[in-house]
């Protein structure tokens, strides 16, 4: 199942006020699999950046200077996410806030609530009472930090994924296990039963060990070789 797990960094706070997104980053999952496709922007906000958002995210008025606008960057978002694929995200309702704002203001419509999964909803259940950052979830789940310095919507983004994968269950999902087809050229498997050149290994224990089996068998009630006095 193809699913979006996405990211904005932001001006703000009021995604129906003045704020505007200034950076967007996905990355794709298949079976909850990357698939190294990933979607990456910086984005003119066509306002002043505050700085207390600049602290967060290192960006600032010049250094978004020059980059495009969300409206002619809107086609290129839309073509990556598609129109069916799950979209993730922490803290969902700002993220698709946001995007979904800027769709209104270019004319498009919105993203439904029905294609979003928010992992700060999912880690609740798993973890009530626990502190749910991405930054707390990533130390539950022994994920890299190291590189997140700020904040930064196409690492948080890969981040979340990781995070994402570990809260659907990893990457073993269930007790199936699958055996995958010998790459070409591979050199054959011989089963065990069809070797003969396995060592012979000898293995034996001290009367000492012997003793505290039979002591252990004694302390037993109601072995359930008991109930099988025929069995070989």
């Amino acid at each position: 199942m193809r699913e979006i797990i996405f990211d904005t960094e932001t001006t703000g706070f009021d995604a129906e006020g003045a704020d505007r997104i200034v950076e967007i980053g996905a990355i794709e999952l298949d079976g909850l699999i990357p698939t190294g496709k990933s979607y990456h922007t910086l984005i003119d906000p066509e306002r002043d950046m505050p700085a207390e958002a600049a602290k967060v995210h290192g960006h600032t008025t010049e250094s978004l200077r020059g980059q495009p606008k969300f409206a002619e960057i809107v086609d290129d978002f839309l073509g990556f996410i598609g129109t069916e694929a799950n979209l993730v995200a922490h803290n969902a309702g700002f993220d698709l806030g946001f995007v979904n704002a800027e769709l209104v203001r270019t004319g498009r419509s919105k993203l439904p609530r029905a294609r979003i999964v928010d992992t700060l909803a999912l880690a609740r259940t798993k973890f009530p009472g626990a502190k749910l950052t991405l930054d707390a979830l990533c130390n539950r789940f022994g994920i890299d930090l190291s590189k997140r310095v700020k904040h930064g919507a196409l690492l948080d983004a890969e981040l979340l994924a990781d995070v994402y994968v570990e809260l659907r269950g990893g990457r073993q999902r269930g007790m199936a296990l699958e055996v995958a087809a010998p790459a070409r050229n591979a050199a054959p498997v011989i089963s065990a039963s069809a070797r003969t050149d396995w060592p012979v290994r000898h293995f034996s224990i001290t009367k000492a060990e012997a003793e505290r089996h039979r002591s252990f068998l004694t302390a037993l009630t109601k072995p359930i070789w008991d109930r099988f006095p025929d069995a070989p």
